[in-house]
């Protein structure tokens, strides 16, 4: 299916095919690639920068894989909760090739289920979702393309001069028209509409690039966390209040505007509550082991370094090689040192030496 693209106050016209690539009848769609391209986009950016965060790239693979895909799982589950009509069948509510995914129930499944992996893998868990953060902001901002190629996630109607019309904005609004007067909203499905998908873009991707300049510079663990919460809770709240499209909880209570304002209220307390209590102090970041097995056998024949967080990503890339080659050649057959005990008189005596006392002076 093809959609021709209007920006009329631009003069700009395009056309747009869903379909990507199509083998043997079955359809691969530009939304399931772009949504793929964003995933990986961010992935490539986590692998590189967990050393930074103390994350053994290795065992992050596990907790992406489980994350990535517990978050399209809870996307569909928590759109399809929500939808505004009935699926005709299983399939129905499973195909997402035609969109229907909510990017709440994406970053819930994601940070719930990822996070019970990392504690199974043994990742630090907020380190984690700092980086994680991070990422999501890559996936969403460059996500929401897909959003475009399908002609959805518009807003009502708009004389900016980047308002976007085409067949299918014409199609929905006008199938919709009862549903939107119940809210008390006007649209003409024949005007240009507001382009919030690009809107909601933007809005990520500036995010990524300030929590990315932040990262040497956080003073707590789950510091970034927060401030993601933060950032696209306050965007997805008014960008919501645009779209024709939104999931309601209630005839005039769209869902993600609620989720985004409790989100928004519990990350600014935590945030204050954690800049007030790490006031003064430098977060130090203990290095990513790589093999557990031998930190564990080893004892106290092996110390964990830790660096800065405010470090370069080469101090963090040199160093934790360091240490990893320091436990790889660490020889456990060699008996571990022990201390030599003191018996009680030699500790007193000990005393004594290093802490004389004057004798007490007796009066006349």
């Amino acid at each position: 299916m093809e959609y021709h693209v209007q920006f009329p106050g631009l003069g700009l016209e395009l056309t747009v095919d869903r379909v990507a690539v199509s083998i043997g009848g079955f359809n691969i769609y530009w939304y399931g690639v772009i949504i793929a391209a964003g995933m990986l986009l961010a992935m490539l950016y986590a692998f590189h920068y967990a050393d930074d965060f103390g994350i053994n790239s290795d065992r992050l693979i596990d907790v992406v894989l489980v994350g990535a895909v517990m978050a399209i799982v809870c996307a569909r589950i928590y759109y399809v909760a929500f939808a505004p009509f009935e699926y005709d069948s299983l399939w129905d509510m499973i195909d997402i090739r035609q969109g229907g995914i909510a990017i709440y129930g994406a970053v819930i499944g994601a940070f719930v289920f990822g996070g019970l992996m990392a504690k199974i893998r043994k990742i630090p868990i907020l380190p984690l979702f700092d980086l994680v953060g991070v990422c999501f902001l890559i996936g969403q901002g460059v996500g929401r393309w897909g959003n475009f190629v399908n002609q959805e996630a518009f807003g009502c109607n708009t004389t900016l001069p980047w308002g976007m019309y085409s067949e299918g904005t014409y199609a929905y609004l006008s199938g919709v028209q009862s549903t939107l007067a119940a809210q008390g909203v006007t649209v003409d499905p024949a005007m240009p509409v507001h382009p919030t998908f690009l809107y909601e873009s933007l809005w990520c991707l500036t995010g990524f690039v300030m929590l990315a300049l932040l990262i040497k510079k956080r003073r707590f663990n789950g510091e970034l966390f927060l401030l993601y919460i933060i950032w696209y809770g306050l965007g997805r709240f008014w960008i919501e209040g645009l779209r024709t499209d939104a999931l309601m909880l209630t005839a005039n209570l769209r869902t993600s505007q609620l989720v985004a304002l409790i989100s928004v209220a519990v990350a600014a307390v935590l945030l204050v509550y954690g800049l007030q209590k790490s006031k003064g102090d430098t977060l130090m970041v203990p290095l990513q082991v790589a093999d557990l097995k031998k930190q564990a056998a080893a004892g106290n024949r092996f110390v964990v370094d830790e660096l800065p967080a405010g470090s370069s990503h080469k101090e963090f890339a040199a160093a934790t090689a360091e240490m990893n080659r320091r436990l790889a050649e660490l020889d456990l057959s060699e008996p571990q040192k022990q201390e030599p005990a003191q018996d009680s008189e030699s500790a007193v005596m000990e005393e004594v030496v290093e802490n004389p006392q004057k004798p007490e002076q007796s009066g006349d």
